[in-house]
């Protein structure tokens, strides 16, 4: 029995050294993991974090914290028999916060509200104010869209943007001149790169207004890049004649905030 009891006792201290080992082993191992300085990216509120891996210093900005887009009207503009310009005139109410890319879709009835098509794409949504969202040449046959609807088609990732950065960002338009919109219009205006950073793939959007404030035409035109400071001439035109008198215009320049990375 002595014999037994001092082999148990030996075989328990082995299995004692034994487990020792993989306490050390399993302490370096783990030990890192749960005491990992904060992140954006550990799945958990800590931190600054005002939300799971959002809001404080992170990038993302938590959905709950941001202010939903307002989608103030969608409209549909003859530009030839059957082809067509669409326009979703929107407002991000959030200053500091955008959108890198998010999924859309118009939607196109006639006059007796039948469906008769629908274009989808993707856009970035600027920081604070007006945007518009145009899709140019829609095809839709003999119909003609009378009815026009407009939604995002999946949940917004906000990023936050630094309001130092939105400061030093700026396009500004002047010399903003119509004519000849009874025969064949042009719309001609000087677009300025008023910050020290170099800007490509702008997009601007040129919309119409009647007397009534009720957006009449629209038309978009790209610009490959602006340099720092520099300007450039834009001209929109349109092959046939304004149906309204054009009592206002309105240019929107629109590039996406999260590509500009460093001046030039």
């Amino acid at each position: 029995m002595a014999f037994l009891t001092w082999a148990l006792r030996r075989q328990i201290f082995y299995v004692g050294i034994f487990i020792f080992i993989l306490a050390v082993f399993g302490f370096f191992i783990i030990y890192p993991t749960l005491n990992k300085a904060p992140s954006c990216q550990d799945g958990r509120q800590n931190g600054t974090e005002t939300g799971i891996d959002c809001g404080g210093s992170c990038v993302n900005a938590c959905l709950a914290e941001a202010e939903p887009i307002s989608i103030l009207w969608a409209r549909s503009f003859k530009v030839v028999p059957g082809r067509y310009n669409a326009v979703a005139y929107v407002v991000n109410h959030n200053q500091t916060l955008g959108i890198q890319k998010i999924n859309y879709r118009f939607r196109f009835a006639d006059a007796n509200n039948i469906y008769i098509g629908k274009r989808e794409g993707s856009t970035f949504i600027p920081p604070g104010g007006n945007f518009a969202i145009f899709e140019s040449a829609i095809d839709i046959g003999n119909s003609i869209p009378v009815y026009v609807s407009f939604e995002f088609t999946q949940t917004p990732s906000w990023l936050q943007i630094s309001q130092e950065k939105i400061n030093q960002l700026k396009i500004l338009t002047s010399n903003i001149e119509l004519q000849d919109e009874k025969t064949a219009p042009r719309l001609s205006a000087v677009i300025k790169n008023n910050s020290l950073f170099k800007i490509s793939n702008v997009g601007v959007v040129a919309i119409l207004y009647d007397a009534n404030g009720n957006a009449t035409s629209a038309s978009r035109t790209y610009l490959a890049e602006l340099a720092p400071l520099g300007s450039a001439d834009i001209n929109f035109t349109w092959p046939e004649p304004l149906r309204s008198p054009v009592v206002s215009k309105e240019i929107i320049p629109e590039f996406n905030i999260f590509s500009i990375k460093s001046s030039q």
